[in-house]
């Protein structure tokens, strides 16, 4: 996909609203470059320095302006950043798009993951038609796995090694959610 993506802002359940990546939220992915995990799974880079922080933040922009994707910061109802949640294009010739989520540690337990993938599955079922919407989560992320349930996506199987996650190849559970007339 080459055509320029415009990010709305959505509103969430619980107060959470979604938007744009704005350099103001530097502090959020220092927090999450920190973290054990999201640098795994994610291109949060590990540790990183302000530069580097920015240059995230930037990748951001641009995932919009080539098409790849959507990806939203994830906003507390007191206004701070929280997290990220991304729907990701590339496979959406074959009618389906990825999903991606993380939420700073500081944040996590109050619901902000659930009510990220909830809006953005739903916008991107009913205002962009997308027909599947898929998710891979490691069997051991039972926090994700009961996001990804809450959300309504259903779990279709195990893929055995799927995905490289630090020096090792991984399990993931492959969820989806289907546009089915929401």
């Amino acid at each position: 996909m080459e055509q320029r993506l415009d990010v709305p802002e959505l509103d969430a359940r619980d107060g959470f609203t979604l938007r744009s990546w704005r350099l103001s939220d530097l502090p959020l992915v220092l927090e999450a470059s920190e973290d054990d995990y999201i640098p795994l799974i994610t291109t949060v880079p590990s540790s990183c320095t302000d530069a580097a922080g920015v240059a995230f933040i930037e990748r951001q922009w641009s995932r919009a302006t080539t098409g790849a994707g959507y990806t939203f910061v994830v906003v507390a109802a007191d206004g701070r950043p929280v997290g990220q949640v991304g729907l990701w294009l590339k496979d959406l010739a074959q009618g389906r798009a990825s999903m991606g989520y993380w939420v700073a540690r500081s944040a996590r337990g109050r619901g902000a993951a659930a009510a990220a993938v909830d809006a953005v599955a739903h916008w991107a079922l009913r205002t962009l038609r997308i027909p599947r919407l898929e998710l891979w989560i490691e069997p051991e992320n039972t926090a994700s796995v009961r996001t990804a349930e809450r959300a309504g996506f259903q779990r279709e199987g195990l893929l055995r090694k799927w995905q490289q996650v630090g020096d090792e190849r991984r399990d993931m559970f492959m969820y989806a959610l289907l546009n089915d007339g929401l």
